[in-house]
């Protein structure tokens, strides 16, 4: 295996989950899919869909406690190109309510939301393998509070994040 190809998540209305997708992270809806059912691709991408969001109806019982009571999904990551977007972002979901936190994981800067159905996500910008220094190795073994601005200081709000990581160099 080399990567995740898409998401498909069960959602109690696959339209409002289309709208904020769209709207707030820019997925591009698709024309595919069947009655209760979108397909999108998250901007940039070629592939054929990144994420499929299936109706199952507002009576669905939600998750309750996955990961802390019961197995399930804990959340999804994305990946965006720099920081400025990665602050962008954080904006615009604080906008909406959906942004519920902002991790340093010391090679990755991470905002975390959720979507309307109360599905976790995570947006990561994550240091190319160039940058990678010592402060950043050492502080994967914990999770500190996220200073974007200072991060963005460090590294530069336009640099190519995942360079020799997660994307080839």
């Amino acid at each position: 295996m080399q990567r995740l190809n898409h998401a498909v998540l069960y959602v109690t209305d696959a339209e409002r989950s289309a709208s904020f997708y769209g709207s707030v992270l820019g997925f591009e809806r698709l024309p595919l899919g069947f009655p209760g059912a979108v397909f999108m691709r998250a901007p940039g991408s070629t592939n054929d869909h990144d994420l499929g969001l299936f109706t199952i109806g507002p009576t669905a019982a939600m998750p309750a406690g996955a990961g802390q009571r019961a197995p399930g999904l804990y959340h999804l990551a994305w990946e965006v190109d720099t920081l400025a977007e990665l602050d962008r972002l954080a904006k615009q979901l604080a906008g909406v309510g959906a942004l519920i936190g902002a991790s340093d994981h010391g090679t990755t800067k991470s905002i975390y939301a959720q979507d309307p159905d109360g599905i976790e996500f995570e947006v990561a910008w994550i240091v190319p393998a160039a940058l990678l220094d010592e402060a950043a190795l050492s502080a994967r073994s914990g999770i500190s509070r996220l200073d974007l601005e200072h991060e963005k200081l460090r590294y530069g709000e336009a640099t190519r994040g995942g360079v020799g990581i997660s994307t080839p160099a």
